[in-house]
């Protein structure tokens, strides 16, 4: 052993005195008959470990209570000791077999007293502070004790100091590997390399940019992605070492300690230059000095307080830069290994020659989380005897019980890659995940017992306010674990009890996690999909079943299912994606809902029967409530379904009106509606004929629509070939006509009714709140589009040679889309914004009033809860309809009545001349059948439609059609020639309204 700064007593009582020669730099050199292991030095202690395992220490001055330089051995039993750890006026022992004892220095007997609270851990590393100690366990877990003054132990404000160690909760789940205590100061490091402080800052020495005191860890963010591996404290300064052997340092540079070439104290981490060039393979700190060695040159440098001759170089003055400590010239070419130590204010190399036996105790090196590997899992099933079996459950309780284990294992190893672990990166090699967990399933004993540990154990004890990105990763490896599991039909419990651990996330976390899913390939996020989607499937399944024990279940993993969709939509193709989260058991759920809805329709007395069919009816519908803030899940179908649904035992909302004043009185009458009515099904009456009749209502829709998009109604602004319709930039109607309109527009929805509203997906994604883009100008003006999008694709750094400015034409109108800059010219540098200008003028700022109010007048008909459960596209088919016209299939849907049959002759013409109908005259059929000339959003399907035969229909009478019931009543003509005419003289009939 090496050792030179302030000595207590010569050879620190090892040999007699005046044995020991110092060199010329001070440096002493001890070769004791009693083999040091290893040494700890506190500021007024230093502990040594013999090669027996027996523990001695040395005060370095008197305090009344013990004898400065007299060495004494400490009574530990017949524990061997591994490592010790000197405090100010306290030493931690860690023994073999991972028991921790503690002894108070201040006032004797010295006796080793083991630590109770640590009595069922694997402690692997102890760190000690001037007044506190840090214990580490392998499972990741720490553990911290003492006086509390500045925060050190890290519990939270207002903590009290106290004797017994206590789980420092708040850095769980953060895989650590090592700890370091420096005066009132903490530290602790990630697998990963991220670094995490508390305690006192008065110099900066936490590294966060200020000096405020912390009394909970925080991650110094400016070490992030620099791979530190090893850190050590100070009194008040603090030096971090890299895998590449870069050192940094902050804190209190006022003795030099820093190595910056100044004596000024630093606030964040900053890199010793002067090193450079150098590897350095260890770093250690005294109270105001610090040491490095660089292993390929067996160099030791030395910087800071030079007092007592503590730097080695044989001066005592302060050095503030990194300068070769003075060490035999035999030992910088020995090739025997050589670890630094440095505490209070001494300086030692343990050295130990090549070949020979024991531990150096180097913490940079020690395992000190267990993680899952191959080899383990390997072991795991390739043993199920009952004596490795024992062994077995031990280990799978220890890592799948800790998720820290878990997410120190599987990580992205190659190229260092886990060390870019952040906000957008987890670290985690998911692949590897996958074939550890297939493989560890080939044991169902194995597998079973994993569920078990991680249900009961991991999960419950996942913390909602992580201190870092790592502690996420176990939610990308669960579901891998789920995906297994899932093949031997086990998990369920397992997956709501995850569901329900990531909505207790805290939000930015949340947050986190999601920018985690966005990244993860097909494979991955489709695993994530199909875990939670089985599980709701199963759930929904009980309830209909009658087991309603799963119910809470089912919302936990819906809304998880719903927070992955959205992601997805943001990196998938919505439309690729969007039937992987379709859950057809809600298909199922609303078809018993129909039937128990029927069966209680035709009950007309009273029976025991009733009350539990109404406690079911009651279930269902608070279920399909309690679903709806998951539409991902719902197809189309079953949002449809959700509608009727909904629309079913409402009140009326009648509507009288004359025929020659149609928009008028509509106009008037929904200005002054009640917004209960309103919600209602429309009944339309006209004055010249009280009748109510369901053809009266599409008759309503159909001619109103038409009267408000003609041009003379000056409503709206058109596109340039006038297909599509706008709001104008500057409205010639009053602003409450667009609030009526929107009334209107949400009258048809709720009345299930298509209507003609050429306007472009953007109105539906505004209704949702979804920001209009680029393809949505595109689909409204086209050419300005396609010149906005050719402008973006320009490669060129000379778009200013195009001659565009950030003045642009709009609705005849010229506009300024920079009012601080008129006539800006667009640039390569700028056109991205220009562009984006454009879009967001013609779309939203320009239509901002009017849209507002057809969105208020929208929502007063329409639940919003309802409305938000469509995509944009959805509700856009769902009020205008869809242009898929399926001829084939609504032939096949045709029902036959009244003595007609697919074989008749009558109805052989009729098809026969339908087929020769134009396009055109088709639509127009369809129209005259159903009262819309577009398809419903699900299809030809929808359309079922009815042919009669009416016995007091002669040649001379035309077909005649229901549309509320889609019946046609087709005479039996005695020629196709015949039927054809009269067929195409039904259909150019009007509908007469002011004929």
């Amino acid at each position: 052993m090496y050792y030179w700064g302030a000595d207590a007593r010569e050879g620190f009582g090892f040999v007699p005195p005046g044995t020991l020669q110092p060199t010329d730099a001070g440096i002493r050199f001890l070769n004791s008959r009693s083999k040091i292991q290893d040494v700890a030095v506190g500021k007024k202690i230093v502990g040594f470990i013999h090669g027996d395992g027996k523990v001695s220490v040395i005060r370095s001055e008197g305090d009344g209570l013990a004898q400065a330089g007299k060495r004494k051995p400490l009574d530990s039993k017949k524990d061997k000791i591994k490592s010790i750890h000197c405090g100010e006026n306290h030493v931690v022992l860690l023994a073999h077999g991972d028991k921790v004892l503690f002894v108070d220095m201040s006032s004797p007997p010295f006796h080793p007293s083991p630590l109770s609270d640590l009595s069922d851990r694997k402690v692997t590393q102890v760190a000690c502070g001037d007044q506190h100690s840090m214990a580490l366990t392998n499972d990741g877990q720490l553990f911290t004790w003492g006086q509390n003054s500045s925060g050190q132990l890290g519990l939270g404000k207002d903590e009290p100091s106290t004797q017994s160690p206590k789980l420092l909760s708040s850095l769980s789940g953060i895989p650590l590997v090592q700890i370091s205590a420096g005066g009132d100061h903490s530290f602790a490091l990630s697998l990963s390399g991220a670094v995490f402080g508390w305690g006192k800052n008065n110099a900066g020495q936490l590294g966060l940019g200020d000096n405020t005191d912390r009394n909970a860890p925080a991650n110094v963010s400016s070490l992030n992605f620099k791979k530190t591996i090893f850190i050590s404290c100070g009194e008040e300064h603090t030096v971090t070492l890299t895998e590449g052997g870069l050192v940094f340092t902050f804190g209190s540079g006022r003795y030099g300690q820093l190595g910056h070439n100044s004596f000024g104290d630093e606030l964040h981490p900053r890199l010793v230059a002067e090193l450079l060039g150098s590897k350095v393979s260890q770093v250690a700190c005294g109270r105001r000095h610090t040491l490095v060695f660089v292993e390929s040159s067996r160099t030791m440098y030395s910087f800071g307080c030079g007092e007592q001759g503590r730097l080695g170089n044989g001066q005592t003055t302060n050095q503030c830069i990194p300068l070769p400590v003075h060490l035999s010239p035999e030992l910088n070419q020995d090739q025997g290994s050589l670890r630094i130590l440095a505490g209070g204010d001494t300086s030692i190399a343990l050295y130990t020659p090549l070949g020979s036996e024991g531990d150096m105790n180097n913490a940079l090196h020690s395992k000190a989380l267990l993680t899952l590997d191959k080899d383990m899992i390997d072991r795991w099933v390739s043993g199920e005897d009952s004596k490795s079996w024992k062994v077995t459950k031990r280990e799978i309780k220890h890592i799948f019980s800790s998720a820290a284990c878990l997410n120190g294992s599987f990580l992205k190893k190659s190229c260092d890659e886990h060390y870019r672990t952040s906000e957008e990166c987890s670290g985690l090699d998911l692949p590897s995940v996958r074939l550890g967990f297939e493989k560890l399933a080939e044991s169902n004993k194995v597998l079973s017992e994993v569920e078990k540990v991680v249900e009961l154990m991991l999960v419950p004890s996942l913390n909602p306010s992580p201190a870092g990105v790592e502690a996420l990763r176990v939610y990308l490896i669960l579901p891998e674990l789920l995906r297994v599991l899932r093949k031997h039909q086990l998990g369920t419990d397992l997956t709501v009890a995850l569901a329900s651990a990531i909505l207790s996330l805290d939000p930015e976390w949340l947050k986190v996690l999601e920018r985690f899913w966005s990244k993860l390939s097909d494979s991955s996020f489709k695993t994530l999909v199909k875990m939670f989607r089985r599980v709701s499937a199963k759930c929904l399944t009980q309830i209909v079943s009658g087991n309603f024990a799963q119910d809470g279940g089912l919302q936990k993993t819906v809304q998880v299912l719903q927070r992955i969709y959205k992601v997805g939509c943001n990196t998938h193709q919505k439309e690729k994606i969007s039937r992987w989260f379709h859950i057809h058991e809600v298909n199922f759920l609303f078809e018993v809902l129909q039937t128990l809805l029927d069966d209680l329709e035709r009950q007309l007395v009273w029976s025991p029967h009733i009350t539990a069919m109404q406690t079911s009816k009651q279930l269902y519908e608070n279920t399909i409530w309690r679903l709806m803030s998951s539409p991902c899940i719902f197809d189309l179908e079953a949002k449809c379904a959700l509608l009727k649904n909904h629309f079913q035992n409402r009140g009326g909302f009648p509507m009288i009106l004359r025929r020659t004043a149609l928009l008028e009185d509509s106009f008037d009458q929904l200005r002054h509606a009640n917004e209960h009515l309103l919600k209602g099904v429309l009944m339309v009456q006209y004055v010249d004929d009280m009748k109510r009749s369901d053809v009266n209502k599409r008759d309503f829709f159909l001619n109103l629509f038409d009267e408000l998009l003609k041009p003379s109604s000056e409503m709206f602004m058109y596109n340039d070939n006038r297909a599509l319709i706008w709001f104008p930039p500057t409205p010639r109607r009053q602003e409450e006509d667009y609030f009526l309109f929107g009334i209107l527009c949400g009258l048809a929805f709720y009345n299930n009714s298509v209507v003609h509203l050429p306007f472009p997906l953007a109105l539906f994604k505004k209704l949702l709140d979804v920001k209009p883009s680029l393809e949505d100008f595109k689909e409204f003006s086209p050419d300005v589009g396609k010149s906005l999008q050719y402008l973006l694709d320009y490669a060129d750094d000379d778009a200013e040679n195009m001659y565009m400015s950030f003045t642009v034409v709009w609705d005849g109108a010229d506009v300024e889309l920079d009012l601080s800059e008129p006539g800006r010219v667009v640039t390569s540098a700028n056109k991205t914004e220009f562009v984006n200008s454009y879009v967001d003028y013609a779309l939203n700022k320009s239509v901002e009033r009017v849209f507002e109010e057809f969105k208020r007048g929208f929502f007063k008909v329409c639940d919003r809860e309802f409305v938000e459960v469509f995509l944009p596209e959805e509700l856009m088919g769902l009020i205008l309809g869809k242009e898929d016209y399926d001829w084939e299939t609504f032939k096949k849907n045709v029902q036959y009545e009244d003595g007609y049959h697919a074989g008749d002759q009558t109805i052989t013409m009729f098809w026969e001349v339908f087929e020769e109908l134009s396009h055109e005259e088709k639509k127009k059929f369809l129209l005259f059948l159903t009262g819309y000339d577009r398809v419903p959003i699900l299809g030809m399907k929808q359309i079922k439609m009815r042919v009669r035969f009416r016995i007091n229909f002669t040649q001379e009478h035309l077909p005649e059609a229901l549309t509320c019931h889609s019946i046609l009543d087709l005479p039996r003509y005695q020629s196709k020639e015949t039927l054809r005419t009269k067929l195409k003289e039904a259909l150019e009939h009007k509908r007469g309204f002011w004929e």
